[in-house]
């Protein structure tokens, strides 16, 4: 929603941000770098049980998740590599914040259903990214939908600030990531079944097949037309 939404806003007032950083002398990958070290940090500080020290962390793993494009777009090396290198990231990201979780809930809780909910969190934000990533690939569209990154940022930052909502913000991270991915799904499918030809149009489009020998046979005995053997 955030992506789709506002990002062209957001992306217009961190220009002058990527040119300060670039000045620095500061690369685009360092920043995702850094990112996947705060993340790490969150990741430990939570499981710890230090959930205002891992909210510290989670904020500071999404200030360079924001700036680096702007900072490569500075540079003027915005490409693939730090493309695919930052996706790569997000997902890492994503799975080291939900670890810490579910590492903070086995210690604190220890009930299976409370310890699979991060579990689920992780999952199915998974298959919203795999939905778009396989899309694009594909050359479809998938962006947009209910949830993405940045409300997942919010949400779990809601739930380490107020830990007794933790539990309920899982679960609806987990139901707004299912709705999400069935969006996307949606909107996939029928973007490929436009391009898929109805049965009736393929059939149509098909050469037609050879005749068997002996349709040959039978056809040159009803036109009367002589055999090519020579009776002995």
């Amino acid at each position: 929603m955030f992506d789709g939404n506002f990002r062209s806003q957001v992306d217009a007032g961190l220009k002058p941000i990527g040119a300060s950083i670039k000045r620095l002398g500061i690369t685009a990958d360092a920043i995702t770098a850094s990112g996947l070290v705060f993340a790490v940090a969150a990741a430990v500080s939570i499981g710890a049980g230090f959930l205002n020290l891992g909210l510290l962390f989670l904020v500071l793993t999404g200030i360079p998740d924001l700036i680096d494009g702007a900072v490569a777009k500075a540079w003027g090396q915005a490409s693939n590599r730090g493309a695919f290198f930052d996706s790569v990231s997000d997902r890492v990201t994503d799975a080291l914040l939900f670890g810490g979780v579910t590492w903070y809930l086995v210690a604190s809780d220890g009930r299976a259903w409370v310890v699979i909910l991060p579990v689920a969190c992780y999952a199915t934000a998974s298959w919203v990214s795999y939905i778009r990533a396989k899309a694009d690939a594909l050359g479809y569209d998938a962006r947009g939908g209910l949830v993405e990154r940045a409300e997942r940022f919010i949400l779990l930052a809601l739930g380490l600030l107020f830990p007794v909502l933790l539990l309920p913000i899982l679960a609806v991270i987990v139901v707004l990531n299912l709705v999400t991915a069935g969006q996307r799904f949606v909107k996939v499918w029928r973007q490929a079944t436009d391009e898929t030809p109805a049965l009736s149009d393929r059939r149509r489009r098909r050469p037609r097949a050879g005749r068997s020998a002996s349709q040959r046979w039978a056809g040159r005995r009803s036109s009367g037309a002589p055999s090519s053997r020579r009776r002995p």
